[in-house]
């Protein structure tokens, strides 16, 4: 660039001078980073990672288990490697089985040492794929342990498993049964002044109730009630199996702890012991001088023989995945998170991005059949008809279609599982929730009140039909309501297409309506109950295979230029654990983080309402 002559070019010359050379001391910077990274994981032995002869397995999932780890940018990935930040929000369940099966096989690895404080949340499906995957493992004869200094619901059931089970002198077991608990705003929309433009078919579809009351409706709680009992008496099911305890007791334990603490003068880790949760106490240097008698000791770190799950996995794991490029395939598309239109990366259901892996799956010579696996509350009934769409194609060039679905399949999550030749649920999957709304927040009196106005006029009665700052019009609210009743007897077609029923017998089980995977199963809206790998293995019954003459092959997203460069150039994260660390993941499970991620959740999901029709297929149904 010249150097202009007059004034105001200097102005902007030297402006864009400035400009310049930041821009290049900042990439300059990043440069030097990466170079300095790159040198140190280059002579360093970071990457070979020797598993100690006898030791034990540290089997510490944290953060959030899920299907699919959300989209984290490489940069900020690599940050996180080269702090050695070793605590994920998330932790892929597919990893977690991964290395239980391979250090079943494994004589290096002599004892598995489960200890979940670390996990802030995860959902009863996967608490059962965990469940099955640890029986597995528990067939080759090794010792299962579990540690801990206090263990959550959720985090209990894991432990449960153990052949023994230690807690903390100082910490307890804390059981409670499930909930269904959520924040309502109708007043403060009230207070605000803002008008909340509803639009729903389905009497259960209360997935739009926290803005339109300040308590849960009859109908939700009906519901509620219902599905979650189900997932409940699964949960007691296990743990009274694992444990050796009669079910029949735990409510009334549960229901009466405040007085057995009571008894006990306010002992948490007494009561775990009188309930038979957990085998004995053992301090941290107890439970780690017992473990060095079992495993031997680690003489540079002080402690007992061990690696971590998270290094375990990175030394198993091969460097590049291989795959015989001229194999049949079952190609498996993972749809997971809400659904979203146009295009997203992992952690939320794109229908543009999903729909174009299930059309590389089926333009593929080499797929054989298409499972779809599905954990999904739902989102916009448009991208979920696009994904629905593909997968008929796929149907139509003679694919087998089958759906896999994980802890949610409701709603949108229903929507593209509904035309599957088989549909495959957990006992605990949540599905269901045939119904449709649509949402539309609108500011007209919250202006007035803060006394903007907004006047204008237009050539047609719906000119300016979406102004949120006028409000809707009654001609828009008409056709909206329309649009969404439509769109209801939309979905009872499909589900009475994809599930063999009439429109009235699938109208009776919907209405928004959620049901468990065992009660789904009842309905008739799920064909099997089953894991995920008997759903592979239901795809290529139907074409035709038989277990060698096929892989499984998971249909990934495609990579930016930029990400694949980072990616190549850094390689993955490195983990470290040592039994006595406190996980920092834990301060994020305290009530008022929860209430307050509950609160910015329900927000999050509003923002992502992007449906073309504004009509969503959402049942907005956790489990607590």
């Amino acid at each position: 660039m010249e150097k202009p002559s007059s004034t105001v070019g200097k102005i902007f010359y030297y402006i864009w001078r400035a400009f310049e050379l930041n821009r290049r001391i900042l990439f300059g910077f990043i440069a030097l980073f990466l170079s300095i990274y790159i040198l140190i994981d280059i002579f360093s032995d970071g990457d070979k990672i020797e598993v100690p002869d006898g030791a034990a397995l540290v089997f510490a999932p944290s953060g959030i288990i899920t299907e699919q780890t959300a989209f984290v940018d490489p940069v900020e990935e690599a940050l996180n490697d080269a702090m050695n930040n070793s605590s994920p929000a998330e932790e892929n369940i597919y990893d977690l089985i991964e290395v239980l099966r391979n250090a079943k096989e494994d004589d290096r690895i002599t004892t598995l040492l489960l200890y979940p404080e670390g996990i802030i949340s995860i959902q009863p499906a996967m608490m059962e794929m965990l469940r099955d995957a640890i029986a597995d493992f528990k067939e080759s004869g090794k010792k299962v342990v579990a540690m801990g200094d206090f263990y959550s619901q959720a985090q209990y059931h894991i432990a449960a498993q153990a052949d023994e089970v230690y807690l903390h002198p100082f910490g307890g077991v804390l059981l409670e049964g499930y909930s269904r608990v959520r924040t309502y705003f109708a007043e403060l929309l009230d207070n605000l002044k803002v008008t909340p433009n509803v639009f729903k078919v389905g009497k259960y579809k209360s997935a739009i109730e926290p803005f339109l009351r300040n308590d849960m409706s009859d109908y939700a709680k009906e519901a509620n009630r219902a599905f979650l009992a189900d997932l409940w008496n699964a949960y007691k099911g296990d743990v009274a199996k694992f444990r050796n305890l009669d079910v029949d007791q735990m409510d009334e334990q549960i229901n009466q702890f405040d007085k057995t603490i009571r008894e006990v003068g306010g002992d948490f880790a007494q009561v775990a012991i009188k309930h038979g949760l957990v085998d004995e106490l053992k301090t941290r240097p107890e439970f780690r001088e017992m473990m060095i008698e079992r495993v031997g000791k680690d003489e540079k770190e002080l402690t007992f023989k061990q690696i971590h799950h998270r290094r375990y996995h990175k030394a198993i794991k091969p460097a590049f995945e291989i795959m015989n490029p001229t194999s049949k395939k079952i190609a498996v598309v993972v749809a997971k998170g809400e659904i979203v239109d146009g295009n997203a990366k992992e952690g939320v259901i794109g229908g543009d991005t999903i729909a174009r892996k299930i059309r590389r799956a089926r333009l593929n010579e080499n797929t054989a059949a298409i499972v779809l696996r599905v954990d999904s509350p739902g989102g916009s009934a448009f991208a979920s008809e696009i994904i629905r769409q593909e997968l008929l194609k796929a149907k139509e060039q003679g694919l087998p279609v089958i759906a896999s679905m994980g802890s949610y399949a409701a709603s949108g999550g229903y929507w593209i599982s509904a035309n599957a030749d088989e549909i495959w649920a957990r006992p605990t999957t949540v599905t269901g929730s045939i119904g449709i709304f649509g949402f539309i927040p609108t500011f007209e009196k919250s202006l007035a009140w803060a006394g903007v106005h907004r006047d204008g006029v237009g050539t047609t009665k719906l000119a300016g039909a979406m102004d949120v700052g006028q409000g809707l019009k009654e001609p828009v609210k008409e056709i909206i309501q329309a649009n969404i009743e439509k769109g209801y007897d939309r979905f009872l077609e499909i589900v009475a297409e994809g599930r063999n029923m009439t429109k009235e017998d699938v109208d009776k089980i919907a209405q928004g309506r959620v049901w468990s995977g065992t009660k789904a199963k009842e309905l008739g809206l799920v064909d099997n109950i089953g894991t995920y790998k008997d759903a592979i293995e239901a795809a290529a019954k139907r074409a035709e295979l038989e277990k060698d003459q096929y892989d499984v092959w998971y249909v990934k997203r495609e990579l930016s230029d930029k990400e694949k460069f980072i990616k190549q150039l850094l390689g993955e994260a490195s983990a470290n654990f040592s039994v006595e660390e406190m996980n920092s993941q834990l301060n994020k499970s305290t009530p008022a983080f929860k209430l307050m991620e509950d609160m910015k959740a329900q927000f999050k999901t509003l923002e992502r309402f992007n449906d073309p029709h504004h009509a969503y297929i959402h049942c907005n149904c956790v489990v607590e």
